[in-house]
């Protein structure tokens, strides 16, 4: 592109992105802080992609989504994975009507824009590859009819990272299907003073949002971030990290070979690229530059590198990878 087509492009992008303003400023009425968590789900909602939330009890996880969802008028639901949950109570299953004497479908929670699986690790893997079709194709298939998902759809799903005993490990296929995995942490100090206070206020105004932005406006959006421009050059540096995480020794990083059991798979950078895309739009901006990526990195593709047991023995993490990696490949 030229740079003349580049500006005019930053101008439109520009103005597309001011309903990003109101969005924040109704959410931040609720959320104190989080500002990292809630970037990231807007980066899901406007690229089409998932997002896994980990992090300990309490820090807002379930009411920032429920929160998004009330001020974008969306239709939110909530699903509690239990070890004896079914796939007919996500999805839905078919209803005898004696009256018509036939079979109808009665649609699942899974019916909505916003669905969030709550400790989703608690559930046995067939309920979880229930959820895999939906996350996917976009559909859910009841019987003999498949019904398609009405857009915006966004599966955000939570994990506990301590408390382990009855949870089943999600399969790498599902995971991988996350765009994100986000590590949600606490509230700094004054952050937290200011969640007491409204919690202690008088009156029951607080958590109550209203509706700020329409359906339309965040599927106009979506059809923005994807002509955000995005140079060659950051197309091979997406390219050099991804390869880097499979191929370390070609990237001067012989030592990870021992500590990578696999590396980052072809979502990895289709999301990279996405989530980078999202992000300038995010910032008002109609151009990617190599911090968007460098920014994105880590949720993109913590989940997303298996480790050696020798790394697990080092206590070796994903992000120690993610940043080694990042350092010796070269920004353009």
């Amino acid at each position: 592109m030229q740079s003349a087509d580049i500006e005019q492009l930053n101008r439109k992008i520009h103005a597309e992105s001011a309903f990003i303003d109101r969005l924040r400023a109704e959410t931040a009425q609720v959320i104190v802080g989080q500002e990292g968590m809630m970037e990231r789900l807007l980066i899901g909602l406007l690229s089409r992609g998932h997002i896994l939330l980990e992090g300990l009890p309490g820090l807002a996880k379930t009411l920032a989504v429920k929160t998004l969802a009330q001020a974008i008028d969306a239709q939110f639901s909530r699903i509690q994975f239990t070890p004896d949950l079914l796939p007919a109570d996500i999805i839905g299953t078919m209803i005898y009507n004696p009256a018509t004497h036939d079979f109808s479908a009665r649609k699942g929670p899974v019916f909505a824009n916003f669905v969030l699986a709550d400790e989703i690790n608690r559930a046995p893997a067939k309920v979880q590859s229930a959820l895999l079709e939906a996350m996917q194709e976009r559909q859910v298939t009841i019987g003999h009819e498949t019904f398609r998902l009405e857009e915006p759809f966004l599966v955000l799903a939570t994990q506990n990272p301590i408390e382990q005993e009855g949870t089943y490990p999600l399969p790498e296929a599902q995971v991988d299907r996350f765009m994100l995995k986000v590590k949600v942490d606490y509230p700094n100090r004054e952050d937290e003073r200011e969640i007491i206070r409204r919690n202690i206020a008088p009156g029951d105004d607080y958590g109550k949002v209203q509706s700020v932005v329409n359906m339309q406006e965040i599927l106009s959006a979506r059809e923005s971030v994807r002509q955000v421009y995005m140079d060659e050059k950051i197309e091979r540096y997406i390219l050099d990290i991804v390869f880097a995480t499979r191929e370390p020794e070609k990237a001067g990083l012989g030592r990870l070979r021992p500590l990578i059991q696999y590396g980052a798979s072809p979502r990895a950078g289709i999301n990279l690229a996405l989530a980078a895309k999202a992000l300038a739009f995010l910032r008002r901006r109609g151009y990617v530059i190599p911090e968007d990526i460098l920014y994105v990195s880590a949720d993109v593709m913590r989940h997303r590198i298996g480790l050696s047991y020798e790394a697990e023995a080092e206590n070796v993490t994903p992000e120690d990878i993610i940043k080694e990696v990042l350092n010796a490949v070269q920004a353009p």
